[in-house]
């Protein structure tokens, strides 16, 4: 049995949708019942157009930016449903109280060779300080001019996280940063605490015990952090895994339920019914999952045979020419893993000869 026969048992191969390039998003936004307000705030590295589009007349403001990591396509999808919605009596009466400024990609380099940095190979969540990227200089600039009341940072996470210690997944995730080292909860990051307990309790009965908490060690570097610092209440979110979800159409609809909650909230400072307590029972995220363990599987090593094994696999999303390849390649083995895993799979079940070669992070390779 080769790779591709046995890995169709436990996944889709590709995802079309989880590659959102700056060519599609423009496409995309062209598909709109009405014409965007669009701005070109600067250029790339490449050169390509970071676009900005300001909605709204309120005397509130939110920045929301998306694709600061380029393989992060998740909220930069719910930012279009998003765009929907604002063309809605709901939308339009947000409209009223609030202004936006959307920046969809921030890094479109990244986004077209769905990688996680630049193309100067910068991750620009650590550039706040340096600002040594034309990306980081520009949504630098755009904080400045625009004077936001509060900011939305939004990002995609890995498989890997559960809502608590052997918690089930995070679909969603969420911070606020910290303002200093030692973690002061200052006025300002005490608001951004209690929208996202806000945004917790709304999304509960959708996503029970699927909302976790990112760990608040001050990095001054990060931007959530810089912002923060400066004064302005910044909310990171992070759109995680639902069971087999790869493409994450379903993490989609929770991220953009998390924003119309929060916007509505800051348009009718409704977030202030919640508490910094509430903000402090979300579980922490933790590195609990892998995608697949596969039981009663012979591994080989280069230290010989291991009989019956339970094999923990990791899906590496790798760019192809039509999406997004879910590439398996082994994480560890061990005779019970103290694992959690979004799929099992019993290789005997499966294979005429359960043995896999194993080399860590490489593919799966069966013999």
């Amino acid at each position: 049995m080769d790779l591709f026969t046995f890995v169709k048992y436990f996944e889709k191969m590709i995802s079309i949708q989880r590659y959102l390039s700056p060519e599609k998003w423009e496409t995309l936004v062209q598909s709109l019942p009405y014409k965007l307000p669009t701005a070109i705030l600067g250029h790339s590295v490449k050169g390509k157009p970071i676009n900005g589009h300001r909605l709204g007349t309120g005397s509130k403001k939110v920045l929301l930016w998306s694709q600061m990591h380029g393989n992060e396509s998740t909220t930069t999808r719910a930012l279009l449903d998003l765009l929907y919605h604002l063309d809605t009596a709901p939308g339009a009466a947000l409209l009223k109280g609030l202004t936006l400024m959307i920046i969809p990609q921030l890094n479109p380099d990244g986004a077209a060779a769905y990688t996680r940095l630049n193309a100067n190979g910068v991750d620009l969540n650590r550039d706040a300080i340096a600002l040594k990227e034309p990306e980081s200089r520009i949504l630098n600039r755009v904080f400045e001019n625009f004077t936001p009341d509060f900011c939305f940072n939004l990002h995609g996470q890995r498989t890997i996280f559960s809502a608590g210690k052997w918690g089930k997944p995070a679909t969603l995730s969420f911070l606020s940063p910290a303002a200093d080292e030692k973690r002061t909860i200052t006025p300002e990051r005490a608001k951004a605490m209690q929208l996202i307990a806000g945004i917790n309790k709304e999304l509960q009965p959708a996503i029970p015990d699927q909302i976790g908490r990112y760990d608040d060690t001050f990095n001054p570097n990060c931007v959530g952090d810089r912002f923060t610092s400066l004064g302005v209440p910044t909310l990171l979110f992070e759109a995680g895994h639902f069971g087999l979800d790869y493409d994450r159409n379903f993490t989609k609809e929770m991220v953009l339920k998390a924003l119309i909650f929060a916007l509505n909230a800051i348009h009718t400072d409704g977030y202030l019914n919640h508490t910094v307590e509430e903000y402090h029972l979300i579980p922490d995220n933790e590195k609990d999952y892998v995608d697949l363990i596969i039981q009663q599987v012979d591994v080989k090593t280069e230290d010989g045979v291991y009989k019956n094994q339970e094999l923990a696999v990791q899906y590496r999303e790798e760019k192809t020419d039509n999406g997004i390849y879910f590439n398996p390649v082994c994480h560890s083995f061990g005779a019970k893993l103290e694992l959690l895993s979004h799929r099992m799979a019993n290789a005997k079940e499966i294979l005429e000869t359960p043995l896999i070669d194993f080399s860590l992070n490489k593919s799966i390779e069966i013999s």
